[in-house]
């Protein structure tokens, strides 16, 4: 009896065995997560560095580093001064500032409308409408019907068509959907019981407590429409109507002149000043990066609530 009772108080003060993936890591385990941490950070890190150190490069320097930038050998802040002084370049910032707020305001709306919607199982047509959705994930009418469609609603050379054809995604719609079907039910039916309707309820109710999905697809939407330049390439024939991302593929990706700048590929302007042609490049690439380099820290909270609780959940 003592024996016994010995042996299954022991067995009581034992730690249990845990899984494999709840012990704690070996020295060995940590230094490989460090250095894969270590070696994705370089990956995003140096090219950013590259394109910003270009930017502010002098021709020699490029010429030393034989193109982009790791050792800066002179600076300078010739191809920024000389992008703010051209009125083409700053009015490209500004369409493309303007398409991205109205553009991901009129999306947000619709998309929010839409998702709260189909996210109510007894509306009428609700599953004929989310099917017909679904399908338009996978199949489209392709490039020609679309610009038909959009030359033949006099989209052709208008600011609208770079937001219309694209104001809605499904993918966004369906998360949303996912993460208002999983509103307290108890929060909406006692608001019905104090009379509320449901743009009352939506307003109230579902929006305030959805602000992590909100802020997540709203930064979906912001991105997509300040980095889209393939509307602005199909409906609008007037470099003066350019987005910033149009004026980034022409003169960087295809290697034209830039408009209105008197720079030619060799990086010559005015007869005298000489500024490098791939400083004026990576100075427009990193104009580009900031809004969007300012806006995520204050979204990136939210992605890991917003993102997954609307996929996996309902």
């Amino acid at each position: 009896m003592r024996f016994g009772l010995s042996t299954s108080r022991r067995s009581a003060g034992r730690r249990p065995e845990r899984p494999i993936w709840e012990e704690p890591p070996t020295l060995a385990g940590q230094a490989g997560k460090i250095l894969t941490i270590g070696f994705v950070l370089a990956v995003v890190i140096v090219p950013l560095y590259s394109v910003i150190i270009t930017s502010f490069s002098t021709q020699e320097s490029i010429n030393i580093a034989g193109g982009m930038v790791i050792v800066p050998h002179g600076l300078t802040t010739a191809a920024y001064e000389q992008i703010f002084s051209n009125q083409l370049i700053l009015h490209s910032m500004w369409v493309s500032l303007w398409i991205t707020v109205i553009g991901t305001s009129i999306s947000m709306v619709v998309t929010v409308m839409c998702a709260y919607g189909l996210s109510r199982s007894g509306t009428f047509g609700h599953r004929t409408i989310l099917m017909t959705f679904i399908v338009t994930m996978f199949f489209s009418g392709g490039l020609i019907p679309s610009f038909l469609l959009v030359a033949a609603l006099d989209g052709y050379g208008r600011y609208w068509s770079l937001i219309l054809p694209s104001a809605i995604s499904v993918f966004n719609i369906l998360v949303m959907r996912a993460f208002f079907s999983n509103t307290a039910q108890e929060l909406i039916e006692a608001a019905r019981m104090d009379g509320a309707g449901d743009w009352r309820i939506l307003w109230s109710i579902v929006l305030p407590t959805s602000k992590p999905v909100l802020a997540v697809i709203g930064l979906f939407y912001g991105v997509g429409y300040w980095n889209s330049f393939f509307n602005a390439l199909l409906y609008l024939p007037d470099n003066g109507m350019w987005p910033m991302q149009m004026v980034i593929y022409t003169y960087t990706l295809q290697g034209s002149s830039m408009p209105g700048t008197g720079i030619s590929n060799t990086g010559q302007y005015a007869g005298h000043q000489v500024i490098a042609s791939l400083s004026i490049q990576m100075a427009v690439v990193t104009l580009t990066l900031i809004p969007i380099m300012v806006v995520y820290p204050f979204v990136q909270k939210h992605f890991t609530k917003g993102m997954l609780t609307g996929a996996i959940k309902g």
